[in-house]
């Protein structure tokens, strides 16, 4: 999406230079950096308490959870921001974060404007490991999922989903039935389903047959000259999208992910918080957390309380967060809902077929549900399980 100017933002645009500013006023400035799932839904929180500003090019949010939809055919998987964010007050910057200036406090954008905080909530997210240039014909990644949709009409052919992760397996299944003329291989250099019980990837393993999708396990790729396909689709590597904040010295892990303390405050700069996939967060049912819409969420809820709490002058309460359940769809009409103990391992229990796919798609939907109600009635959140 091309950026626009804020004069033809749809959204609410930043005080007029000749009016009061957010700290003209005495109302504290929070900038989000980042319209995902944890950024969208920190903001929201937010807006009653602050005045906020969402940095995002967009002006659309992507359900990234339905992406493998997308691929196989979808027609849409985003909503516009803007019945989000007005309801709120939130004020959205279509714009990149550019530059991020924590001694001055202020973040700077790529058309030139400068905003100022007193907190700063880095909702980076993550992306797939990036291809080769010389690649791109035939490789893809999860991201790219209208680019891929498009590629798939020139079938019949042969393509491999590299990546044996929850994504991985949605999208081999997802893409074997909606084009059964194409042939799809799924490739890991680990077993199928790491994270799942045996009971969980036996039933994974036989969706996967049905739809005929050949399966090599304990096999990597360095890149798609490794595989003899006709189009290769990346669905592993994740790598967060730190690169402003390591460049702007704030502290990341050796996983590139910005280090936090219990409240999501970034440990070299307690005004920063960050939340989502770039954030290495934890808690302490659930240990690290790993990247996913399962914690970000949450945790974009909590960080907000965590800041409300903050600017109060109070001792914000550490994040409280416990996995139950991983879940994922195998097609339309089959899926899998895999128990979990609060530190994310695998429970025996496991629900499959028709009911597992009705419940998988009712947890996304509540996604966009809890956003909605973000947006209108954040009062109401901390009565939602998780979200307090």
């Amino acid at each position: 999406m091309t950026p626009t100017n804020a004069s033809s933002s749809p959204f609410p645009s930043s005080p007029s230079p000749g009016g009061p500013s957010a700290g003209e006023t005495g109302e504290k400035r929070v900038v989000v950096v980042g319209a995902g799932y944890a950024g969208l839904m920190c903001a929201l929180r937010l807006a009653p308490h602050a005045h906020v500003t969402l940095v995002d090019p967009a002006d659309r949010f992507t359900e990234r959870v339905r992406l493998h939809e997308r691929a196989a055919g979808r027609p849409d998987v985003t909503h516009a921001l803007g019945p989000f964010l007005r309801p709120a007050g939130v004020t959205h910057a279509a714009s990149r974060a550019a530059v991020l200036d924590p001694g001055a406090r202020e973040v700077h954008t790529d058309d030139g404007r400068v905003l100022p905080y007193d907190r700063l909530v880095l909702a980076l997210g993550s992306r797939t490991r990036s291809v080769e240039p010389g690649d791109r014909d035939r490789a893809y990644t999860v991201e790219s999922a209208t680019e891929l949709h498009k590629r798939l009409q020139d079938g019949p052919g042969t393509l491999t989903v590299v990546g044996g992760g929850l994504t991985g397996i949605e999208l081999a299944t997802e893409l074997a039935e909606t084009h059964p003329h194409w042939r799809v291989g799924l490739l890991t250099k680990d077993v199928v389903g790491p994270g799942l019980s045996d009971k969980g990837r036996a039933h994974v393993r036989a969706a996967l047959a049905v739809r005929g999708v050949r399966v090599e396990e304990g096999r990597g790729a360095s890149g798609p000259d490794d595989i003899d396909t006709d189009v290769v689709v990346w669905a592993a590597s994740m790598t967060p999208n730190t690169e402003p904040a390591r460049a702007a010295g704030i502290a990341t892990d050796a996983g590139g992910r910005v280090e936090v303390d219990a409240a999501l405050r970034s440990v070299s700069h307690p005004e920063v918080y960050a939340v989502g996939d770039s954030a290495a967060g934890h808690s302490a049912t659930a240990g690290s957390l790993r990247m996913g819409c399962a914690a970000a969420l949450p945790g974009g809820s909590q960080a907000a309380a965590a800041i409300i709490a903050d600017l109060r002058g109070e001792e914000p309460e550490p994040l409280g967060f416990s996995y139950h359940l991983q879940c994922l769809s195998l097609g339309r009409r089959d899926g899998l809902v895999q128990f979990v103990r609060a530190d994310d391992s695998p429970r025996d229990r496991v629900l499959t077929g028709r009911p597992a796919a009705y419940v998988k798609e009712g947890i996304v939907r509540s996604t966009v549900g809890v956003l909605r109600l973000a947006s209108r009635r954040p009062e109401l959140l901390p009565r939602v399980p998780g979200f307090g």
